[in-house]
């Protein structure tokens, strides 16, 4: 079995910074010239995500207002008490929606569907450098 692992960095604003990485990772795929297999992201760090979503306003939008419905910035986490950074947010939404995903890869193209593309999100708040990895397990 071959296994390629790449990483490449985004500069992300935080605060539910959406960017999609689609583009990054099918020219990883493609280099690696794997026709089957596995496709996994992972960015290091507790305070970012990485999902699939239809990469358009709107649903940016809802997803923005989505998690600041369900896990708030303005409110007091016991995150704060012992760090004081005010981002206790950040790694609840990180925890719920995970810095991984992966998808399978055929005939040398990842499975998406006609209107998905993959999302990176920071939570954090503050702006970073982030890395994202992409490691390719399959068949040549």
């Amino acid at each position: 079995m071959f296994v390629y692992t790449e990483y490449f960095e985004i500069e992300a604003k935080g605060f539910c910074d959406i960017i999609e990485i689609t583009g990054h990772t099918r020219e990883i795929l493609r280099k690696t010239q794997v026709r089957n297999g596995l496709v996994f992201l992972h960015s290091p760090g507790s305070t970012c995500g990485i999902t699939s979503i239809e990469y358009e306003s709107g649903v940016i939008k809802d997803l923005k207002d989505f998690f600041e419905k369900i896990i708030p910035q303005g409110i007091d986490y016991a995150h704060h008490e012992r760090w004081h950074d005010g981002n206790g947010f950040s790694h609840i939404r990180s925890a719920l929606l995970k810095p991984n995903f992966s998808f399978p890869a055929v005939d040398g193209e990842i499975v998406l569907g006609v209107w998905q593309q993959i999302v990176f999100i920071d939570f954090n708040n503050s702006p970073r450098t982030r890395k994202i990895y992409v490691q390719v397990l399959g068949e040549k």
